[in-house]
């Protein structure tokens, strides 16, 4: 069994605010109330403490695809953001044929059961041509609730999430549905209006897939779906930090409407995160990354980012002024408790998992620990 750790100095961010000069102990895989004194101690003076991040939104990283890629082209897409500081993924198929998304998800559900994964969010195929982005039109369809029955029963159990279009025929019983099996419903890729949108909550829709990309623009007499979700205390909206999917003013208007409590930071990876430029596949669509920017190779829409948790960290406070404190809500807690797992995850509290990651003075990823193993190690000193 591990010695106990005790990671002392850092400011460490808690769910009742920040410590300065603060103490995490760490006995085996548990953050610890205490620690004995032959504790190991590590000194994170001048550095942050966080708790691990949390990704509910991502199809991909280090050259290697959760859309249609094998167990261990997954496996390689999950070391790559745990090593940017994502101790818990959610795996995000895209638009596709849907028997082989039905078979796709059984290969995804036996990681989600090896503790792998935190489950499967299926992107499409139920989602509005109006508003496909880089989705196969050919492959899209209307949600019908048997079809969608079908790909909640390949995920045994692990379905975890489902994007739908819900002003399309079917959308509304297809949410009812989703609620009924635990399985979060979530609006995107939408051509929804601001009436059809609080249709959609009152059936029990509670995520904004990717706020403010791949819906209409707000509107002063045509509000859509972006005004209708922000201001509904029910729902949680998904933000991608990159600079390339929403200017800075777009990000803190959402998180002034929506409040720190109602915030989730994701990726939306594609392949390219953590690895580089160059062509790639999402799903069928042919992807060209330049500059660290994903489009389709035909139509040039964006086609996901290659953004990983740290950055969009890094990003929130240096550039967006956010406070550090909202920044964790946001890429820890919240998504946390979204998932129904905020009993193990997206905190610093004794008992939980000891997920955690160390960023030094200017918010750089130096350090991530899942489950109270390094998988960074910090090298101070």
């Amino acid at each position: 069994m591990a010695p106990t750790k005790v990671l002392a100095g850092a400011r460490v961010v808690l769910p009742t605010g920040t410590v300065d000069d603060g103490r995490v102990s760490v006995d085996g895989t548990r953050i610890a109330a205490t620690a004995p004194g032959s504790a190991e101690t590590l000194d994170l003076s001048g550095h942050w403490l966080v708790p691990g991040f949390v990704d509910i939104h991502n199809h991909g990283g280090g050259g290697a695809s959760f859309a249609g890629g094998t167990a261990e082209d997954v496996l390689q897409g999950v070391r790559t953001h745990r090593a940017h500081g994502a101790t818990t993924l959610v795996a995000s198929a895209v638009t596709g044929d849907l028997d082989f998304l039905a078979r796709h998800a059984g290969m995804l559900a036996e990681l989600a059961q090896q503790g792998d994964i935190a489950g499967i969010h299926f992107e499409g195929p139920f989602i509005s041509p109006c508003r496909k982005g880089a989705h196969d039109e050919q492959l899209l369809r209307d949600p019908d609730p048997a079809e969608v029955r079908k790909l909640i029963d390949a995920a045994h159990g692990q379905a975890r999430m489902m994007t739908l279009a819900t002003e399309l025929p079917g959308g509304l019983d297809s949410v009812r549905l989703l609620a009924e099996h635990g399985v979060i419903a979530a609006v995107g890729h939408t051509d929804a209006s601001y009436e059809q949108t609080l249709q959609a909550v009152d059936a029990g829709a509670t995520v904004a897939t990717h706020l403010f990309n791949a819906m209409p623009p707000l509107g002063h007499r045509a509000p859509g779906p972006i005004t209708a979700l922000l201001e509904d205390e029910r729902v949680t909206v998904e933000l991608i930090n990159d600079g390339t999917h929403l200017h800075p003013a777009t990000l803190r208007l959402a998180f002034h409407h929506a409040g720190r409590d109602r915030v989730a930071f994701i990726t939306d990876a594609m392949d390219a995160a953590g690895f580089g430029d160059g062509r790639y596949m999402l799903g069928p669509m042919e992807v060209e990354v330049a500059d660290g920017v994903a489009r389709l190779v035909e139509g040039g829409s964006i086609a996901g980012s290659t953004l990983t948790l740290d950055r969009a960290f890094k990003r929130a406070v240096t550039v967006d002024g956010l406070p550090v404190e909202d920044v964790v809500a946001a890429i820890s807690a919240n998504p946390a408790r979204l998932l129904g797992l905020d009993d193990r995850i997206g905190s610093l509290e004794p008992g939980k998992d000891a997920d955690l990651v160390v960023l030094d003075a200017g918010f750089d990823l130096v350090g991530v620990m899942r489950r109270g193993e390094w998988v960074v190690d910090p090298q101070l000193g």
